[in-house]
């Protein structure tokens, strides 16, 4: 193939298409386009890697960022043990909340045997209680 046929092969490729799509990159390409742009020494290799990949610097700043912050994210300590289960946190609050309800019942009862034995020590006594009071 002519030089002539090669580069006007590569402007088809080039020309912008009749239904426009978002252009989608898996991590692998990101991770190596990042790589190549860092192995980069001379002055415009950059460039010439964006302009050779039809990428923008954004797009390489971008990546450079998600790079790193999945670097920082592996570095993070992860939390160890047993994954704490819904079920089992809903069952002990369930628990925690009939405890509750127990001594509050305990409470009631007991409010009311005073209740009763205030009652009838007024009565005894002859003093008059807020049920007699008109």
């Amino acid at each position: 193939m002519s030089p002539a046929v090669k580069q006007n092969d590569e402007r088809e490729s080039a020309e912008v298409v009749a239904v426009a799509r978002r252009r989608k990159f898996t991590a692998s390409y990101k991770r190596r386009i990042v790589r190549e742009a860092d192995a980069c020494s001379n002055p415009g290799a950059v460039g010439a890697l964006l302009r050779r990949e039809g990428l923008y610097s954004s797009h390489l700043s971008n990546w450079r960022q998600e790079v790193e912050a999945a670097e920082l994210a592996a570095l993070q300590s992860k939390p160890r043990g047993p994954k704490p289960d819904a079920a089992k946190a809903a069952d002990r609050r369930v628990l925690g909340l009939e405890l509750e309800v127990a001594k509050l019942k305990k409470q009631l009862g007991r409010a009311e045997q005073i209740i009763d034995v205030q009652k009838k020590l007024c009565d005894l006594l002859g003093l008059p209680t807020a049920g007699d009071v008109p």
